[in-house]
Parts: C-alpha cells; structure tokens; sequence
C-alpha cells in the first residue's frame, strides 16, 4: 500500500469507532446506521474493507466480513461491513450482552492486484507473509484470506495457499493443477486493544 493510500491513525480510529456504533446499533435495531454527515475526508475515497470481530482477552474469531474491490467509499463500506461481520453466518448472531467482551479490528485495503506466473508453482515466490493477503477465484468458487491470517496461524506460503484452496472448496492443491486466478492485496489494520478501548495501527511485521 502506497504511502499517500495510508490512513492516519486518527482515521483509522474514527473507523473503528464508527463500526462499533454500527454493530451497537444493528443488534438492537438490525438496521444499520446512516453515514455521519461529518467524517474525515480520506475516508470519501472507496476502497475494499474488513471487519473483523474478537473474542476478549482470548481474541477467538466471533466475525468477519467485508468487502475485497474498492467500490464504495470507506466510511459506508465499514458500515456495512462491521452490520454484515455481527451476524456472519459462520456464528450465532452477535448479541447486545455480547458488545463488552469483543475488540473490533478494521483492515483497509489495497485494490487487488492479479499475481501472473508462468508456472503455478512460482506462486510461492510472488507471496509474503505478513505483507500479502489473498484472493482466489476459479469458476463459481472463491476465497479471501486477509495478511493477518497466515500471521496468527504460523503458515508458510504453501500452507497459506492450500488452505485458501480448502477454504474456497477446492481440493488443497488446486492451486497447483487448476487454472485458477490468484489476487493479492495489502491492508492497513486498525485495532482496538480491549473493548471501546485504544486503537493502535498493527504491524504485522513485529508478529513474524
């Protein structure tokens, strides 16, 4: 992600303040909020963004949802996102008791860009761990994996590659003998460090 793409750390705070207000608002009304009329500018601009929602302190996977291509601007994509992340489908619905005892984490991203190699198995040289996240897409089957993933799971490449293929579906070494397209893409992650708490920017280079 380019310098001049990079969030301040006031912006990204603001997000991760504005997704908590939307899932407190979504758990009770299962509507989502309306855009602030007033919000940083930065955040006008469109691009792809997650939220992901932790158990605390143990930081157990309680959602995760958002969008991959920039195609609405950030402060109504984490909106929507952060409504979609209280009820993935993967988990029971978020509930209002609930609010206290998760962190919210938002990672904003990079447009994806297609790797292209000429054997499938130079995947794993055009890939960095905690530095890449991941898009496949091969017919109707698709699967993402943020930079974070392969962090917090200790994967190698081959690893992280394999389990994208498992979980879009495919068999875990489809990335080797299907003709599938692989996209990668850069995020910068925002935290809060307990509920309603500080935000810090992560990096993800200081977990490696």
């Amino acid at each position: 992600m380019s310098q001049k793409d990079r969030l301040s750390l006031e912006e990204g705070e603001f997000l991760i303040r504005l997704a908590r207000k939307a899932i407190e608002k979504f758990v009770s009304t299962l509507s989502p909020p309306s855009v602030p009329e007033e919000y940083p500018k930065a955040l006008s601009n469109k691009k792809g963004v997650f939220v992901t929602i932790l158990t605390y302190p143990n930081e157990e996977l309680r959602g995760c949802i958002g969008i991959v291509y920039p195609i609405k601007p950030l402060v109504k994509g984490v909106i929507e996102a952060a409504c979609s992340a209280a009820q993935d489908p993967r988990f029971e619905p978020l509930t209002k008791e609930e609010l206290k005892k998760v962190v919210l984490e938002v990672s904003v991203l990079s447009e994806p860009k297609e790797i292209e190699v000429e054997e499938p198995k130079d995947f794993v040289n055009k890939i960095t761990i905690g530095k890449d996240g991941l898009l496949l897409v091969y017919g109707g089957y698709s699967s993402v994996f943020l930079p974070q993933v392969p962090v917090e799971q200790n994967w190698n490449v081959k690893e992280y590659l394999e389990n994208l293929c498992l979980k879009a579906g495919l068999p875990f070494d489809a990335w080797l003998f299907y003709p599938i397209k692989l996209y990668k893409f850069q995020a910068q992650i925002f935290k809060e460090v307990k509920p309603e708490g500080k935000v810090v920017e992560v990096n993800l280079s200081e977990r490696l």
